[in-house]
């Protein structure tokens, strides 16, 4: 069970992520201004705002791991305009079906849960690698914790290299043309510039990382 992830660090990932958005808000925003509606930074904040909100407010509320997912999915959904609000939707539903009213999950169960989410990420925007969105950030990251599980590797550094490779791929969307969503709009203007959903993105898996690593 020491190995296990556990559901109070879960919701410290969670709530560490809505701090770092707020971190980076005016960013997400800049990177944003130059590819697409220059909203991604306010709409994150109030998402992850009122995920800080519900976490906080019902301590007790989220008594499995399942349940504390789909309801970041569901404020996530509710809350979040433009496409972020459904993508992020997605990611968190569909990996809280993975689950079974669990305390814990081990390494193995999170990499599953978050396979299972980049692939409703995928259904849900249409989208695949190097097309400049979040994924690009999302598959290298599960792959990389893919490989930590058949390595036997620890949480902790399972998901430092989780983080790592998201960080890369969101730098690799710089050389990338956008082919998906507003950005798709600029053709080969878009090269050149960060995609704002690979940062968010890389964002949940930095936090993570965080939150196992300093609360074993």
């Amino acid at each position: 069970m020491g190995q296990d992830i556990t559901l109070a660090q879960l919701r410290d990932w969670l709530l560490r992520y809505a701090d770092l958005i707020d971190e980076r808000a005016a960013y997400l925003t800049e990177l944003d201004a130059a590819i697409g509606d220059a909203d991604h930074g306010a709409n994150m904040v109030r998402g992850m705002s009122k995920v800080r909100s519900r976490l906080l407010e019902d301590v007790g509320g989220c008594a499995d791991v399942g349940t504390l997912l789909r309801t970041v999915a569901m404020t996530l959904i509710s809350s979040i305009g433009g496409a972020s609000g459904p993508l992020y939707g997605a990611f968190f539903m569909r990996a809280a079906k993975e689950t079974n009213g669990d305390l814990s999950v081990s390494l193995g169960e999170l990499t599953r849960m978050f396979r299972c989410g980049v692939e409703g990420v995928q259904q849900r925007g249409k989208a695949n690698l190097e097309e400049k969105t979040m994924l690009d950030a999302l598959e290298p990251a599960v792959d990389a914790l893919e490989q930590a599980v058949v390595s036997g590797h620890s949480p902790e550094h399972a998901l430092t290299a989780a983080s790592a490779a998201a960080q890369e791929g969101m730098k690799h969307t710089i050389a990338l043309e956008a082919s998906k969503g507003r950005a798709s709009y600029l053709g080969p203007r878009s090269i050149g510039h960060q995609d704002p959903g690979a940062t968010s993105s890389y964002y949940l898996f930095a936090t993570l990382a965080d939150a196992v690593g300093k609360n074993k």
